[in-house]
């Protein structure tokens, strides 16, 4: 049994998560600014489908991308080195999401990234906490992905691609932005408190 969440933005203990499904963690809520930074600070996130209630979620173990051990394959270095593209930060955050939320995936009859969670991650975008990077080919976007930075961690919540590789471009490029100075003026990556 998961707990229903109280008012507050406040989360049961991580180890209470269930197994199966896996790490699920709570339910209810909302989706304020509050909420959701309180949530990411603890490796918690948002997952549900319309007409359901929120569903918070915490799985173990996490995938992590360490910005130092990141490996490329040969085909996306090949990528990097000839393909013409330009990436960018946050000049098309709206578009990232509309585009993830509308893009169909194999095996999924909808999407989860619902209006009302578009509106909270524009929210936070406006905080300046959540994030795009998109990639760019003839100046038109190519492939992006969104998601929440609270002190040097980057939580990606979804990506799409309309060109072969945009989507690992992006990927190649974000975890890469850690090591930038913590004043670094696109906020992508600030330093821990």
């Amino acid at each position: 049994m998961i707990p229903w969440l109280p008012r507050e933005p406040e989360f049961p203990a991580l180890e209470r998560a269930l197994v199966e499904p896996d790490g699920l963690l709570a339910a209810g809520g909302d989706l304020s600014p509050q909420r959701l930074i309180a949530a990411y600070r603890r490796g918690i996130f948002p997952w549900y489908t319309a007409g359901e209630p929120i569903l918070w979620w915490s799985p173990d173990p996490r995938m992590v991308l360490a910005p130092d051990e990141l490996k490329i394959s040969a085909s996306l270095a090949k990528t990097l080195r000839n393909a013409k593209y330009e990436v960018r930060l946050d000049s098309a955050f709206d578009d990232v999401v509309r585009a993830c939320a509308g893009k169909p995936r194999e095996g999924q009859a909808g999407t989860w990234i619902t209006g009302e969670m578009q509106a909270a991650y524009r929210e936070l975008h406006r905080l300046g906490y959540a994030h795009s990077v998109e990639t760019w080919i003839d100046d038109r976007i190519a492939g992006g992905l969104y998601g929440v930075a609270i002190g040097r961690a980057f939580y990606g919540e979804s990506m799409f691609s309309d060109v072969r590789d945009a989507s690992k471009i992006d990927g190649n490029q974000t975890p890469r932005l850690a090591r930038r100075p913590p004043d670094s003026p696109l906020r992508l990556y600030r330093a821990a408190r």
